[in-house]
């Protein structure tokens, strides 16, 4: 069965520039003016186009309606096929793919919302990692990655095994260049070098993955930083790969900031789920966190009385577990602590929490004791 597509809205989310995007990207070229508002496009055995430069003309949308028809009749696909592709031309196309499914293209609903949320993840990771590549990030304290994830969009599940789709928008190119190769990634807009670094840092991440399998993991993660591998990343493809048989991501770069490539992918397999697991965790222990909010209760207190600051030992919550967390204390902070252990008291303490050979340390530690249901900064004894 033939199917068309009419609805004005959908036809109407289909930007001229994607148009063009396309129709270069499918072997027609621009060749003269048509009218104030639409170019003349050829091709050697391809049918002539006309091609409007604005979405302001009255009958834009009839207009798209009759070339998806005409495009779709000339590739031999369906017209869904035709619209799909016109509606992710101007714009970086992420492709999930998660290898065990059912016949049915379908997956468990949990598995399913899983994907959603780590195929977010990791591309917030790159996002963060775009600018200033480290081994982990504090991703909701990066304003320019949440402002650019801001704009990214889910897009239609597809079949082949189950797909979740992120559409990316790109600025297109104001000057389409005879060259297609890649522009210097610090010419980039920061849409477009976030999908470049997202490719860059799954390959890097893949042959440390690959390096792991044969004892020399930790190096191989180390030098992926710079590619912008981070503890946010491994962990979310390690959770993608969770119940999978393997896993698939793919690009295909917006049409209308032409690439050397139409498409780039990279594969993982289920057995590469463990070493990412791994390095996610040695990243986070050997890296400093700032800013940390931790919950406990103060194990030790030592302090020379010749001194003004203490020596303050925590036991406290962290990433699930308990343990010890040391800090030096200003008197001020040191008295609270100190009131807080003799009231029993629970304590909140801040600071940047860092790991010194196996211990953990706090600096610019700052302590709370909670009474009852509220928080108070404590009296000096």
């Amino acid at each position: 069965m033939k199917v068309r597509i009419l609805d004005t809205r959908s036809l109407s989310e289909i930007s001229p520039a994607a148009l063009a995007g396309y129709a270069r990207s499918a072997g027609w070229k621009k060749t003269e003016p048509f009218g104030k508002h639409a170019d003349v496009y050829v091709g050697e055995n391809r049918p002539e186009l006309i091609l409007p430069r604005t979405d302001q003309l009255s009958d834009y949308v009839a207009v798209l309606s009759r070339l998806i028809g005409i495009l779709a009749e000339f590739a031999g696909k369906d017209e869904v096929s035709i619209y799909r592709e016109l509606i992710g031309a101007d714009q970086d196309v992420i492709r999930v793919r998660s290898i065990a499914t059912a016949d049915d293209g379908s997956v468990p609903i949990n598995n399913g919302v899983e994907m959603v949320a780590q195929a977010r993840e990791m591309l917030l990771a790159a996002a963060c990692a775009t600018s200033a590549p480290q081994p982990v990030y504090r991703a909701g304290a990066n304003r320019e990655a949440a402002d650019y994830m801001k704009n990214v969009r889910l897009g239609q599940t597809e079949y082949g095994s189950y797909v979740v789709t992120i559409m990316s928008p790109v600025p297109p190119l104001l000057q389409i260049p005879l060259d297609q190769a890649w522009v210097d990634f610090d010419d980039e807009p920061f849409e477009r070098k976030v999908t470049r670094r997202l490719v860059e840092a799954l390959e890097a991440s893949r042959d440390a993955a690959e390096q792991a399998h044969a004892g020399d993991g930790a190096p191989a993660f180390d030098r992926a930083v710079a590619s912008g591998v981070s503890a946010n990343l491994c962990d979310a493809i390690a959770r993608l790969l969770d119940d999978t048989r393997g896993l698939e991501v793919s690009i295909a770069w917006a049409k209308t900031r032409p690439t050397s490539r139409n498409r780039d992918s990279v594969r993982f397999s289920e057995n590469d789920g463990g070493a990412f697991k791994e390095a996610a965790r040695s990243f986070r222990n050997r890296s400093p966190r700032p800013d940390q909010k931790l919950f406990g209760t103060v194990l030790k207190l030592s302090r020379d009385e010749k001194q003004i600051e203490g020596q303050v030992t925590f036991k406290v919550d962290l990433d699930g577990k308990t343990i010890s967390v040391s800090a030096t204390l200003d008197q001020q902070n040191y008295s609270t602590a100190v009131h807080a252990h003799e009231a029993r008291n629970p304590v909140i303490v801040t600071g940047d929490l860092e790991r010194v050979n196996l211990r953990w340390r706090l600096t610019n530690a700052m302590v709370r004791q909670i009474i009852g249901d509220d928080e108070t900064e404590g009296e000096n004894p």
